[in-house]
């Protein structure tokens, strides 16, 4: 299912914001003016049980893995690397959503976010970002809310 397609679905309010194709969410900010702040890492990562995950962190901050493992009740959570998220989170790198993987997942974002109501992250492909309220993410995800990020 299309990102536009399950936004609807959801009644989730959103906007796209369209921009030059970009990776990195630094570029996403320089190229949009959009604070780099407002702007999330959605990180797919695998516990050392073999679970996939989503750690969601503000773009100028760093993830703290353990930090992120402590929340999940796990020993270690690593990153998956670039060329392998995709088939997890139905997305490409950059263009990673908070919300509406092929997967599910468990998802944890960081408290820093909770200031925000609402924040902007891929847009489901690498040339738009998707602003969409805080409170959305955290509850059709399910997802945990702690500090993990530094």
């Amino acid at each position: 299912m299309s990102l536009p397609n399950w936004l609807s679905e959801h009644q989730v309010w959103h906007r796209f914001v369209e921009k030059p194709e970009t990776v990195h969410t630094a570029d996403a900010s320089q190229t949009t003016g959009i604070d780099l702040h407002r702007i999330t890492k959605n990180l797919i990562a695998v516990t050392d049980r073999g679970e996939n995950v989503v750690l969601i962190v503000p773009g100028d901050r760093r993830v703290n893995l353990r930090k992120a493992a402590k929340a999940l009740g796990v020993k270690n959570v690593h990153l998956i690397p670039f060329d392998k998220s995709e088939p997890i989170s139905g997305y490409p790198p950059g263009g990673t959503p908070s919300l509406g993987y092929a997967t599910k997942m468990r998802v944890v974002v960081d408290e820093e976010l909770r200031s925000l109501k609402t924040f902007y992250c891929g847009g489901g492909s690498r040339d738009r970002l998707l602003e969409v309220r805080f409170e959305d993410v955290v509850r059709l995800n399910d997802a945990i809310v702690v500090p993990i990020s530094t």
